[in-house]
């Protein structure tokens, strides 16, 4: 491949940011070939059909950059449970496994560079604590805290035993919240579960 067509590429890289869609390549003057070739020779990592990052950039992925790729591979798709406690700051260790919510109804694909477990939600309780976060790389949806706490016991035989009792561990200490987790708890129908837990 020419060496004018590498220094696009990296001149691309900046252009936009870290993620790009075929069509934007395409629309740049690359073609199908070339960005195949740039994915085999890692200047592209391909993210999910249709979206990649540069590789060749002057810059790293973003800390949250998994929930920052499952909004792109799907917008209505939320961070929940033990992964939204750590991209909330309760725990400071990373699940293994990201925990994604979405509708029951919602039927599309999330195949990931990563492992994730997806969790089927009723339309009823869906949109329950859902908060927006805006990234210059990208934006993605997560539950608050109280809620994937709650959600952390529904699923417990998802997660991931030692991130489970780390989330319990750190959530005891924080007295002042915990009457916010009880009332979201009773939306839930789920207060006896809370107590046996905490």
């Amino acid at each position: 491949m020419l060496k004018d067509t590498y220094e696009k590429c990296r001149r691309l890289s900046g252009q936009y940011k870290g993620y790009i869609g075929t069509t934007d390549l395409l629309k740049e003057g690359l073609t199908n070939r070339q960005i195949a070739e740039f994915v085999s020779n890692g200047m592209l990592e391909k993210i999910y059909h249709g979206v990649y990052w540069f590789n060749c950039g002057d810059y790293e992925k973003p800390a949250d950059y998994k929930a920052v790729e499952v909004g792109k591979s799907n917008s209505k798709a939320v961070i929940c449970a033990d992964s939204a406690c750590f991209y909330q700051g309760l725990i400071d260790v990373e699940p293994p496994v990201v925990s994604i919510a979405t509708r029951r109804s919602d039927r599309s694909k999330l195949v990931m560079n990563f492992p994730v477990t997806r969790h089927y939600y009723s339309d009823s309780n869906f949109q329950e604590q859902q908060t927006p976060v805006h990234t210059e790389f990208g934006d993605y949806m997560i539950y608050g805290v109280e809620r994937s706490v709650c959600d952390c016991i529904r699923f417990r035989n998802d997660i991931d035993e030692d991130i489970f009792c780390l989330i319990l561990d750190t959530y005891r200490k924080q007295e002042q919240t915990r009457d916010r987790l009880l009332q979201y708890a009773k939306k839930l129908r789920m207060v006896n579960q809370l107590t046996h837990y905490l």
